[in-house]
């Protein structure tokens, strides 16, 4: 393994302190080092591989698709963007999808939309977004300037104008910042890097009103909240409100790299119109056909009635492991979609290094929150699993 990080520190530019491992294969819920060590992986790569490693049908759908065609660009039709675009819009209940690469180039697209309807209605461009603080909506220009977090933005200042950042379910604190030129509202239905914060309720659906009044557009970041992964298929579907813009990826294509942003009727009649916005490889017959596969499979395998069954166990063990270690001194979350904040002495960066000594992958939210984000397809054996492994890793670190 040596040789492979050797190789990569070399030739790679160092924006990551990777842990020192080499994965090579995996399998179901577990990946494999090239040591030929086992982990049992609850990061998924990061909310990503929601059907686990060589889901049956999976696998099959995208050689089908490498024998046939691979990449066709945007100025032509392919069977699997049409097939995967309607099983979205169906999902989701919107109207009309623009795929891209990644959740970042999602959210660059939802910004422009919003700023696109805006300008439309008043022909002004001086239009602004409010964001929330403690947020993650990606590394871009665009996604970094409603990103609520200085930490991340601070190298990289000026950034895109005419933003403004309001406090995560505080609704005077949103109420605050409006003005005549608030064109959109930004925010993930559930906060991730900033510590899994779900959105209260109330919140939501005050901001919904606020938005239905002055025709603002409401923006809900679902890229690792979605596709199943808090008990339904998107997590603003539990509160009782439609954004006017989605923005959804990773899970998306379980493994293959793409994101797209949905638009309601409303906003795609009123927005965006060729030459406003576009991409190579978005929506190429390959990475669709991964969407349209999953979301095969997600309806014929129940994936999200399975994370409902499974769900109440998880939080009942994480609970018990509260109760247990001092150093765990809440918890938060919804379905799969979990963190424990850590404290008391113990740093979360230690768990997650010494946890990959027993055989356990796990990750970090901000400063102090472990993350679990397993496969969707986890059973009790694999959270009873992981319950050991991750009483091991504490037992070490505080003894």
């Amino acid at each position: 393994m040596n040789t492979y990080m050797e190789q990569t520190e070399q030739y790679v530019l160092h924006t990551y302190n990777r842990f020192p491992v080499v994965l090579e294969s995996g399998n179901g819920v577990y990946l494999k080092d090239t040591d030929g060590k086992e982990y049992l992986d609850f990061a998924a790569g990061i909310a990503v591989y929601a059907l686990g490693y060589h889901y049956p049908g999976y696998d099959e759908a995208l050689k089908s698709q490498i024998d046939k065609v691979m990449h066709t660009s945007n100025l032509y039709y392919n069977v699997p963007m049409g097939e995967a675009a309607e099983k979205l819009v169906k999902a989701s209940g919107m109207s009309k999808v623009f795929f891209t690469n990644s959740g970042a180039e999602a959210i660059e697209g939802a910004i422009k939309a919003a700023r696109k309807y805006a300008w439309l209605k008043d022909g002004q461009a001086d239009h602004e977004i409010i964001a929330m603080n403690h947020s993650f909506h990606g590394r871009s220009v665009g996604a970094l300037s409603v990103t609520g977090n200085f930490h991340y933005q601070e190298a990289f200042r000026p950034l895109m104008g005419g933003v403004k950042f309001a406090d995560f379910n505080d609704i005077d604190s949103v109420k605050a910042q409006i003005t005549d030129k608030t064109c959109a509202i930004i925010m993930e239905t559930v906060q991730g890097e900033g510590g899994i914060y779900p959105a209260d309720p109330a919140f939501l659906k005050a901001v919904r009103q606020i938005c239905d009044e002055k025709d603002i557009l409401l923006i809900l970041d679902e890229i690792q909240c979605g596709m199943g992964r808090t008990g339904s298929l998107y997590a603003w579907q539990q509160y009782g409100v439609t954004p006017d813009i989605m923005t959804t990826a990773k899970a998306l294509g379980c493994g293959v790299p793409v994101g797209a942003f949905v638009l309601n009727e409303k906003t795609a009649a009123a927005s965006l119109v060729p030459g406003d916005h576009g991409t190579t490889y978005g929506g190429n017959p390959f990475a669709c056909a991964a969407v349209s596969k999953v979301f095969d499979l997600f309806e014929s395998e129940k994936i999200v009635d399975h994370v409902n069954e499974i769900a109440p166990y998880f939080e009942e063990k994480l609970e018990e492991l509260m109760k247990k270690y001092d150093c765990i001194t809440a918890r938060r979350g919804k379905g799969l979609m979990q963190g424990l904040v850590i404290g008391n002495g113990v740093k979360v960066g230690d768990i997650t290094k010494e946890a990959l000594n027993h055989g356990l992958i796990v990750i970090s939210a901000g400063s102090d929150v472990l993350r679990m984000v397993p496969p969707l397809i986890i059973e009790k054996q694999h959270i009873d699993e992981f319950v050991q492994k991750l009483s091991e890793t504490i037992d070490v670190l505080t003894k």
